[in-house]
C-alpha cells in the first residue's frame, strides 16, 4: 500500500483503521491484536505480549494486585502496544505513557483511536524530567525495552523508585553473550566504566548508536550513545532504593541476556 505522502495530505479512499495505520507505512514494528481491526503494520506481537502477564500474575503474588484498577506510569510506549494491554486487556484504571520520539508519539495516538484505548493519556517528552518533577503518585512504573537506552539507568530507577509503589521492567543486560551473537555490535561499546549514583556503585558499559540512523524507524534513546548494566546490579540498585520484595527471571535474548523484575515496596 503506498504511503501518504505529507506534501498531498488527503486521503480519498472510505475512512478505515488501515488508513490510519498507513499514515506511517513501513515505519511500524508491532502487529495488531488479533481481536482487533484486520489491519497491516508490523511484525512484533508486542500489542499480545506474554511479559505483561508474567508481570501481572508476580505483582499479585507480591503485593496482592496486578495491574486491574491501577495507575501505571508507562516510560517509552514505544506504539502503543502495552498501553493497550495494560488498559485494555489487564484493566488498569488510568495509564499515563510518556514517549520523547515524536513519531512514536503520533503512533501511539493511531492505536488509541484504532483500539479504542480510552484509560490511557499519552505525553510527548522526556519521562525523565516528566518523574523528577511530577508531585504525584503512582501505583505501579512500567518500562519494559526502556532502560538500556538510558545515559544514566540508575538515575532511572532511582526516578520510578520516587514516583512508583511497584514496578516491572524488562531489558537486556551487558553479558559476553552478546558478543558471541552479535559480534558486528562489539565496537559500539566503549569500555566499562565505574559510577556511582544516589550512593550506589555500579559499573556501566556505554553503547554508541552510530550515524546515519533512520529516525523513523529508531527505537533507541534520545541522546547519541547509552549505558548498558549486569543483571545483578539492576537487581541491587532496585533494592538501594527502596523496593524490598522483588522477583526477577532471565531469558536468553538476541542481544545476550534479559531480565524481567516486579519489585515491591513494603
Amino acid at each position: 500500500m503506498p504511503t501518504i505522502q505529507t506534501e498531498r495530505p488527503f486521503v480519498l479512499t472510505t475512512p478505515s483503521a488501515q488508513n490510519a495505520i498507513d499514515l506511517f507505512a513501513g515505519e511500524w514494528a508491532s502487529k495488531f491484536p488479533a481481536d482487533g481491526p484486520a489491519v497491516q503494520a508490523g511484525t512484533v506481537p508486542l500489542f499480545e505480549d506474554p511479559r505483561l502477564n508474567w508481570a501481572d500474575d508476580r505483582l499479585r503474588e507480591l503485593s496482592g494486585h496486578g495491574f486491574s484498577g491501577q495507575s501505571v506510569l508507562e516510560l517509552g510506549p514505544l506504539e502503543g502496544g502495552h498501553t493497550y494491554m495494560l488498559a485494555n486487556k489487564l484493566g488498569a484504571r488510568e495509564v499515563v505513557a510518556v514517549e520523547a520520539n515524536a513519531r512514536a508519539y503520533l503512533k501511539c495516538l493511531v492505536a488509541r483511536e484504532v483500539l479504542d484505548i480510552t484509560r490511557a493519556r499519552f505525553l510527548v517528552g522526556d519521562a525523565l524530567g516528566y518523574m523528577r518533577s511530577v508531585e504525584r503518585t503512582f501505583d505501579v512504573g512500567f518500562a519494559c525495552g526502556f532502560l538500556y537506552h538510558m545515559v544514566e539507568p540508575v538515575e532511572t530507577l532511582a526516578l520510578l523508585a520516587r514516583c512508583c509503589r511497584r514496578v516491572f521492567l524488562w531489558t537486556v543486560f551487558h553479558h559476553e553473550s552478546l558478543f558471541v551473537q552479535q559480534p558486528a555490535l562489539r565496537p559500539q561499546f566503549g569500555p566499562p566504566r565505574d559510577a556511582e549514583f544516589g550512593g550506589f556503585r555500579h559499573t556501566l558499559f556505554p553503547q554508541y548508536y552510530g550515524d546515519g540512523i533512520d529516525y523513523g524507524k529508531f527505537r533507541g534513546g534520545v541522546q547519541p550513545s547509552c549505558c548498558w548494566m549486569k543483571g545483578d546490579e539492576i537487581v541491587g540498585a532496585l533494592r538501594h532504593f527502596g523496593f524490598t520484595s522483588i522477583r526477577s527471571q532471565e531469558e536468553e535474548n538476541p542481544y545476550g541476556k534479559a531480565i524481567s523484575v516486579v519489585a515491591v515496596k513494603d
